[in-house]
Protein backbone atom coordinates (compact mmCIF):
# COMPACT_ATOMS: atom_id res chain seq x y z
CA UNK A 1 0.00 0.00 0.00
CA UNK A 2 1.06 3.34 -0.94
CA UNK A 3 2.39 5.93 1.67
CA UNK A 4 -0.47 8.72 1.92
CA UNK A 5 0.26 12.02 0.67
CA UNK A 6 1.20 14.12 3.17
CA UNK A 7 -0.47 17.34 1.89
CA UNK A 8 2.24 20.11 3.89
CA UNK A 9 4.84 19.04 1.37
CA UNK A 10 3.31 20.25 -1.83
CA UNK A 11 2.43 23.94 -2.89
CA UNK A 12 -0.88 25.15 -4.07
CA UNK A 13 -1.90 25.82 -7.95
CA UNK A 14 -2.13 29.55 -8.81
CA UNK A 15 -5.58 29.98 -9.61
CA UNK A 16 -8.40 33.21 -10.63
CA UNK A 17 -11.62 33.36 -9.97
CA UNK A 18 -14.08 35.54 -11.70
CA UNK A 19 -16.94 36.84 -9.51
CA UNK A 20 -19.09 37.71 -12.50
CA UNK A 21 -22.45 39.86 -11.43
CA UNK A 22 -25.24 41.12 -14.05
CA UNK A 23 -27.45 44.21 -13.56
CA UNK A 24 -29.64 42.54 -10.90
CA UNK A 25 -26.32 42.04 -8.79
CA UNK A 26 -26.78 38.70 -9.39
CA UNK A 27 -23.85 36.33 -9.26
CA UNK A 28 -23.24 33.56 -12.68
CA UNK A 29 -22.49 30.35 -10.88
CA UNK A 30 -22.18 27.18 -13.76
CA UNK A 31 -22.63 23.42 -12.51
CA UNK A 32 -19.88 21.42 -12.91
CA UNK A 33 -20.27 19.05 -15.45
CA UNK A 34 -17.28 16.23 -14.28
CA UNK A 35 -19.48 16.20 -10.88
CA UNK A 36 -22.61 13.90 -10.24
CA UNK A 37 -23.17 15.81 -7.19
CA UNK A 38 -25.31 19.63 -7.46
CA UNK A 39 -21.89 21.03 -7.41
CA UNK A 40 -22.18 25.35 -8.76
CA UNK A 41 -19.53 27.50 -9.09
CA UNK A 42 -17.96 30.50 -10.58
CA UNK A 43 -15.53 30.73 -12.90
CA UNK A 44 -12.18 29.99 -12.00
CA UNK A 45 -9.29 28.46 -13.27
CA UNK A 46 -5.02 27.87 -13.45
CA UNK A 47 -2.90 30.40 -14.34
CA UNK A 48 -0.69 29.39 -17.40
CA UNK A 49 3.37 30.40 -16.91
CA UNK A 50 3.61 33.94 -17.68
CA UNK A 51 0.38 35.05 -17.30
CA UNK A 52 -0.68 37.90 -15.45
CA UNK A 53 -3.66 37.26 -13.20
CA UNK A 54 -6.03 39.57 -14.66
CA UNK A 55 -5.35 38.07 -17.94
CA UNK A 56 -6.18 34.42 -16.32
CA UNK A 57 -9.34 36.03 -15.24
CA UNK A 58 -10.61 37.28 -18.48
CA UNK A 59 -9.42 34.28 -20.47
CA UNK A 60 -10.88 31.73 -17.74
CA UNK A 61 -14.07 33.75 -18.22
CA UNK A 62 -14.14 33.30 -21.92
CA UNK A 63 -12.83 29.57 -21.96
CA UNK A 64 -15.82 28.71 -19.05
CA UNK A 65 -18.88 30.97 -20.34
CA UNK A 66 -18.18 32.31 -23.64
CA UNK A 67 -18.47 35.48 -22.05
CA UNK A 68 -15.87 38.10 -24.34
CA UNK A 69 -13.53 40.24 -22.56
CA UNK A 70 -15.22 43.67 -24.16
CA UNK A 71 -18.72 42.37 -22.55
CA UNK A 72 -17.14 42.85 -18.85
CA UNK A 73 -15.87 45.71 -16.63
CA UNK A 74 -13.43 44.40 -14.06
CA UNK A 75 -14.13 46.48 -11.02
CA UNK A 76 -11.98 44.71 -8.22
CA UNK A 77 -9.37 42.74 -7.31
CA UNK A 78 -8.63 40.97 -4.16
CA UNK A 79 -6.14 42.14 -1.83
CA UNK A 80 -4.90 38.80 -1.04
CA UNK A 81 -4.85 35.40 -2.34
CA UNK A 82 -7.43 33.18 -0.93
CA UNK A 83 -6.46 29.70 -0.25
CA UNK A 84 -8.23 26.25 -0.14
CA UNK A 85 -7.02 22.78 0.60
CA UNK A 86 -8.45 19.76 -1.18
CA UNK A 87 -10.25 17.23 0.76
CA UNK A 88 -8.58 13.47 1.53
CA UNK A 89 -10.61 12.23 -0.79
CA UNK A 90 -9.30 14.14 -3.40
CA UNK A 91 -5.78 14.44 -2.86
CA UNK A 92 -3.54 12.99 -5.35
CA UNK A 93 -6.30 12.93 -7.65
CA UNK A 94 -6.94 15.49 -9.24
CA UNK A 95 -3.99 18.02 -11.11
CA UNK A 96 -1.88 15.07 -11.33
CA UNK A 97 -1.27 14.96 -7.65
CA UNK A 98 0.94 17.90 -7.48
CA UNK A 99 -0.74 20.27 -5.59
CA UNK A 100 -2.35 20.72 -1.98
CA UNK A 101 -5.37 22.90 -3.15
CA UNK A 102 -5.25 26.26 -4.82
CA UNK A 103 -4.22 29.93 -3.95
CA UNK A 104 -6.89 32.39 -5.54
CA UNK A 105 -6.83 36.08 -6.79
CA UNK A 106 -10.38 36.80 -7.12
CA UNK A 107 -11.62 39.40 -9.51
CA UNK A 108 -15.30 41.29 -9.60
CA UNK A 109 -16.81 41.84 -13.05
CA UNK A 110 -19.71 43.70 -13.74
CA UNK A 111 -21.03 42.14 -17.01
CA UNK A 112 -21.96 44.35 -19.89
CA UNK A 113 -24.30 41.70 -22.35
CA UNK A 114 -26.95 40.31 -22.28
CA UNK A 115 -27.88 36.85 -21.50
CA UNK A 116 -27.48 35.82 -25.12
CA UNK A 117 -24.09 35.87 -24.45
CA UNK A 118 -23.41 33.80 -22.27
CA UNK A 119 -22.23 30.36 -23.91
CA UNK A 120 -21.35 27.23 -21.61
CA UNK A 121 -20.74 25.13 -24.78
CA UNK A 122 -17.19 25.96 -24.77
CA UNK A 123 -14.54 24.12 -27.12
CA UNK A 124 -14.15 22.22 -23.48
CA UNK A 125 -17.31 22.63 -21.25
CA UNK A 126 -17.00 22.53 -17.69
CA UNK A 127 -20.54 23.74 -17.18
CA UNK A 128 -23.53 21.40 -17.64
CA UNK A 129 -25.97 24.34 -17.07
CA UNK A 130 -25.68 27.85 -15.38
CA UNK A 131 -27.76 30.29 -13.33
CA UNK A 132 -27.47 33.85 -11.49
CA UNK A 133 -27.46 33.41 -8.12
CA UNK A 134 -27.24 35.54 -4.86
CA UNK A 135 -24.44 35.08 -2.37
CA UNK A 136 -26.11 32.89 0.33
CA UNK A 137 -27.51 30.76 -2.44
CA UNK A 138 -24.25 30.35 -4.04
CA UNK A 139 -22.82 29.49 -0.74
CA UNK A 140 -25.35 26.85 -0.18
CA UNK A 141 -24.34 25.30 -3.73
CA UNK A 142 -20.60 25.23 -3.65
CA UNK A 143 -18.77 22.29 -2.84
CA UNK A 144 -18.29 22.43 1.15
CA UNK A 145 -14.34 22.60 1.00
CA UNK A 146 -14.78 25.86 -0.98
CA UNK A 147 -17.22 27.38 1.49
CA UNK A 148 -14.87 29.88 3.25
CA UNK A 149 -13.58 30.91 0.10
CA UNK A 150 -16.72 32.03 -1.31
CA UNK A 151 -17.37 33.75 2.11
CA UNK A 152 -14.20 35.80 1.79
CA UNK A 153 -14.33 36.62 -1.81
CA UNK A 154 -18.63 37.99 -1.03
CA UNK A 155 -16.65 40.02 2.44
CA UNK A 156 -14.22 41.50 0.50
CA UNK A 157 -16.46 42.56 -2.40
CA UNK A 158 -19.04 43.15 -0.40
CA UNK A 159 -19.90 46.97 -1.36
CA UNK A 160 -20.27 45.52 -4.72
CA UNK A 161 -22.96 43.24 -3.45
CA UNK A 162 -25.12 45.59 -2.13
CA UNK A 163 -24.96 47.99 -5.07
Amino acid sequence: MADPIDPETLPYRPCVGVMLLNTDNLIFAGQRIDNTAEAWQMPQGGIDDGEEPKEAALRELWEETGVAAEKVELVAESMDWIPYDLPPELLGKIWKGRYRGQKQKWFAARFLGSDADVNIATEHPEFRTWSWMGPEELIEAIVPFKVHVYREVFREFDQLLRR
